[in-house]
C-alpha cells in the first residue's frame, strides 16, 4: 500500500515521526512500511528525498512545495469569508468545465475522517434543465409524504408550488443557478467541509454559491431524485447552487458580535 524505494531513503526518520498510525519504522538506516495504515500520505508529502510513493493514488497529481504560492495572507482570507453572500440570482453564463474541475477539487482535497475519502460529488449542469422539471414534477409526491410527517415543511413546500404554478420561471428551489451540486458521504461532516472549501475556491473563481437545506430534504423525499442523481447508497451531506452572480456587493454585510469564550 505504501512504497518505499530504499535506494532513495535516507533514514532520516521523517515519516516515522510523522505517520500517524506508526505504519513506518526505520530499521539498519531505512524506512520499512510495517503495517496497513489510513493512506493519509503524511509521508509522500514529508520525505525530503522523494523516496515514499502510493501506488494506488495519483502520483503525478502531487505537487512541490513553492513557498511563493502556499503563503495565504490571513487578512486577505478573513475578508474574503467576510465578504461571501449567499447568490439567489445568477448570471446564464455557465461556469467553465475547467473552473468547475478546480472547484470540485477543493473538496476532493478537503479533509476526511479516517482519510476514508468518501464523498461524491454530483455535478449538474449539462442536464440542468431536465432535472429542474424532475425536482417540480416530483413535489406533488413529495408534499403528500410531508403532509403527515412534517407539516412545517409541508407549508414551505406548499407556498413554494403554488408560486411555481402561476409562474413556472419563479423556482424559489433552484432559482436561475447553472449548476446543482449534491456531496454524499458516510460521514456528513466530510461533506461539510468539502462544501464550505467549495464556495470558497468557486468565490475565487468569481463565482458564487448558495447552499440548500430545501434541496436537502426535497431530495430526501424523492427515491425518483435519488435514483437520477446516483445518490441511492450515500447520505446527503449538502446541496448547493452555483454559478456567476448577477449582483455586486459593496460591502460586507454585519454580524451580531462573537460569542465566544475564552479560558
Amino acid at each position: 500500500m505504501i512504497k518505499i524505494d530504499i535506494e532513495k531513503c535516507v533514514g532520516c526518520k521523517a515519516c516515522e515521526q510523522d505517520c500517524p498510525g506508526r505504519a513506518i519504522k526505520v530499521a539498519d538506516g531505512k524506512a520499512e512500511y510495517v503495517k496497513k495504515c489510513i493512506l493519509c500520505g503524511h509521508c509522500v508529502a514529508i520525505c525530503p528525498e522523494q523516496a515514499v510513493s502510493i501506488p494506488d493514488y495519483d502520483m503525478a497529481d502531487v505537487e512541490e512545495y513553492d513557498p511563493q504560492t502556499f503563503h495565504l495572507n490571513p487578512e486577505h482570507y478573513l475578508h474574503a469569508v467576510k465578504f461571501r453572500r449567499s447568490v439567489r440570482d445568477f448570471k446564464k453564463e455557465p461556469i467553465s468545465r475547467e473552473k468547475l474541475e478546480r472547484i470540485l477539487n477543493a473538496g476532493r482535497y478537503t479533509a476526511t475522517a479516517r482519510n476514508l475519502q468518501d464523498c461524491r460529488f454530483i455535478l449538474v449542469q449539462e442536464q440542468m434543465d431536465e432535472f429542474r422539471r424532475l425536482v417540480w414534477q416530483e413535489m406533488p409526491q413529495v408534499l403528500n409524504a410531508l403532509k403527515d410527517t412534517d407539516r412545517a415543511w409541508h407549508y414551505m413546500f406548499s407556498r413554494f408550488y403554488e408560486r411555481y404554478q402561476k409562474d413556472p420561471h419563479n423556482d424559489t428551489l433552484l432559482f436561475n443557478c447553472t449548476s446543482f451540486l449534491v456531496i454524499g458521504a458516510e460521514n456528513p461532516l466530510d461533506g461539510g467541509l468539502a462544501a464550505s472549501n467549495i464556495e470558497n475556491m468557486a468565490v475565487a473563481e468569481g463565482a458564487g454559491a448558495l447552499y440548500s437545506g430545501y434541496m436537502m430534504r426535497m431530495i430526501g423525499e424523492s427515491a425518483v431524485l435519488k435514483e437520477w442523481l446516483g445518490l441511492e447508497d450515500r447520505q446527503i451531506a449538502c446541496c448547493m447552487l452555483l454559478g456567476y452572480p448577477r449582483r455586486t456587493y459593496r460591502r460586507t454585510a454585519p454580524r451580531r458580535k462573537a460569542d465566544i469564550i475564552w479560558k
